[in-house]
């Protein structure tokens, strides 16, 4: 599995990501980030992929070829847990999350792809 998160600073905030990211996969509200619209963020998911076959409400696998994720949410952050996926793949989903302003955050690296540093 490879795992990528996504969520966004509230103005004039910037964290370390490590412990941004630690929290968030506890599940844990963390000062400073915004509220997501996740919903939104499901269905524009769910159109980006509309050709791959949905599994259920927050899963989806390639039927033409290989890979498959898994989108985990908070209010605050969108997980996204790789099987076996491509390299565009994951990048087709960071491009999608950044029209929300939602940078990835690599934490197998770790490193958050965004304009800033800490």
């Amino acid at each position: 599995m490879y795992e990528l998160v996504f969520w966004q600073y509230q103005e004039g905030i910037y964290l370390n990501h490590q412990l941004v990211y630690e929290s968030l996969v506890e599940q844990e509200m963390v000062e400073g980030l915004e509220e997501l619209p996740v919903t939104v963020i499901l269905n524009r998911i769910a159109s980006v992929f509309s050709t791959w076959e949905k599994v259920d409400d927050n899963s989806w696998k390639n039927p033409n070829g290989k890979g498959a994720f898994q989108v985990k949410t908070t209010s605050q952050s969108i997980q996204i847990d790789c099987y076996g996926t491509e390299g565009k793949t994951m990048e087709l989903l960071a491009t999608t999350l950044e029209e929300f302003k939602c940078p990835c955050y690599d934490p197998q690296v770790p490193v958050r792809f965004d304009e800033m540093s800490e």
